[in-house]
């Protein structure tokens, strides 16, 4: 009996553990935000995450990809669309562009923070996506999971590396094809439904 009631304690506590996101309900908007790999370079028409989320979900997720976009551009672009959009849910997929052009990881950063403070000071609660350093072999960026515990953020760290090592899971280098951006959608909405969304 004694070894049931740890058991159970245990389990409580380990479903209690991450940062919580509030139960969105019916009619939820999530702001899909970033840039070519939430466009859904590499996918076919409806294929993207934003889309394949959308169905998991069963809610309206907004795909606000932009190929090509850095931080710091979308940076500059995010408070008028949270404005207009008013999401329940912030996904927010970014810094891949900077890591490709060599820039300075600090101010990547320094951006990424001053996004969530735009989406948290309006309420609005963020999901982060680490994206992977190419001068470490596809190992997630740290300062993913700094900016994660910095903010009590749930953070989806392995997931994009993982699928960027695998060929069947790309359409070039450094995008994804159909069943990865469907994988990359289902392991979203597991996070998400983890931490309380759904």
């Amino acid at each position: 009996m004694r070894i049931l009631s740890v058991f159970f304690i245990l389990l409580f506590l380990s479903a209690c553990g991450g940062p919580r996101l509030p139960f969105l309900g019916e009619n939820a908007r999530i702001l899909a935000f970033g840039d070519s790999l939430t466009f859904g370079i590499g996918a076919s028409d409806g294929m993207d995450y934003p889309a394949h989320l959308s169905r998991l979900c069963d809610c309206d997720v907004i795909n606000a990809g932009v190929s090509g976009e850095t931080t710091t551009e979308g940076l500059a672009r995010l408070a008028e669309l949270l404005d207009e959009t008013q999401p329940d849910l912030l996904i927010l997929l970014e810094g891949g562009n900077d890591i490709l052009r060599n820039q300075d990881k600090a101010q990547l950063k320094r951006n990424l923070e001053a996004m969530i403070r735009e989406a948290q000071g309006r309420q609005v609660p963020v999901l982060l996506i680490a994206v992977p350093d190419r001068k470490v072999f596809l190992s997630p960026l740290p300062l993913y999971q700094e900016l994660a515990e910095q903010f009590s953020l749930p953070l989806l760290e392995d997931t994009l590396p993982q699928l960027l090592s695998q060929s069947a899971m790309k359409s070039d280098t450094v995008h994804l094809n159909d069943a990865g951006y469907q994988l990359l959608a289902e392991e979203i909405y597991q996070l998400a439904s983890e931490s309380g969304a759904f």
